[in-house]
């Protein structure tokens, strides 16, 4: 029997390549952190591979080039986070018969507002890199993940507040085209500048804190209640009459 060749040898200085999904992901993690937290023009693939502790040939190897980099940050990363918000929301276990418009808009509202907050609960980056690269003019990311917006689903979530307001439900100064923005600014914002505002109230400890459901309670609240509450009946005069 002729005996089995020994397997050849890596050549000596070129330390094996984990050609896996897991050392991928971790490479993507970490890149779309450093957008978010330093922009993603001020972030090359040398920055990256420095972070990570590898050479920039080796995040070649998952990423050929730095545009397939940002492409697939937003595919993979910030593309889930929009499917997720914009998923239809669940019906009630029996819904009525003819049920009140303003109320499932109200629900919708809460909805998509719970689903943001926890959204960057779960990814610490989302509120920062939405706010730098897809809100700012010029924004590195603004024409990639704008294609990727569900465009149908806006125009019906307007079309839904729009009914509502024909009906007296909603104020009549809302522009229905702008509530999401509004949605947005009052969920995104406060989150991606927590840092700055817990500095102007530092010497609160109630605003420090405020944590993501306070700030998610408080969005609910002024886009369904408003800011002022509504004028109760005229109090008693003291003399009782």
């Amino acid at each position: 029997m002729c005996p089995v060749p020994p397997p050849p040898s890596r050549r000596p200085g070129r330390p094996p390549r984990p050609d896996n999904a897991a050392a991928r992901a971790r490479l993507l993690d970490l890149a779309t952190g450093m957008f978010a937290a330093q922009g993603v023009a001020a972030t090359t693939i040398a920055h990256i591979a420095q972070r990570a502790g590898v050479t920039p040939a080796m995040l070649h190897y998952y990423f050929k080039s730095r545009d397939q980099l940002i492409d697939a940050v937003v595919l993979e990363r910030i593309v889930p986070v929009i499917g997720f918000v914009w998923a239809p929301v669940p019906l009630t276990a029996e819904p009525e018969p003819d049920p009140d418009p303003a109320a499932a808009a109200r629900r919708f509202v809460t909805e998509i507002v719970n689903r943001l907050v926890q959204s960057a609960t779960d990814k610490p980056w989302l509120p920062s890199l939405w706010m730098h690269e897809v809100v700012n003019e010029g924004g590195q990311l603004r024409e990639r993940v704008l294609r990727h917006l569900p465009s149908d689903r806006l125009q019906a979530f307007a079309g839904q507040i729009a009914e509502c307001q024909r009906h007296g439900a909603i104020t009549a100064g809302v522009e229905p085209r702008l509530v999401f923005l509004s949605i947005l600014g009052l969920t995104l914002l406060p989150l991606a500048t927590s840092n700055l505002w817990r500095r102007i109230w530092q010497g609160d400890p109630v605003a420090q804190s405020i944590g993501n459901e306070a700030i998610a309670a408080h969005a609910i609240a002024m886009l369904t209640g408003g800011l002022f509450a509504p004028p109760g009946p005229p109090s008693p005069s003291p003399s009782g009459r």
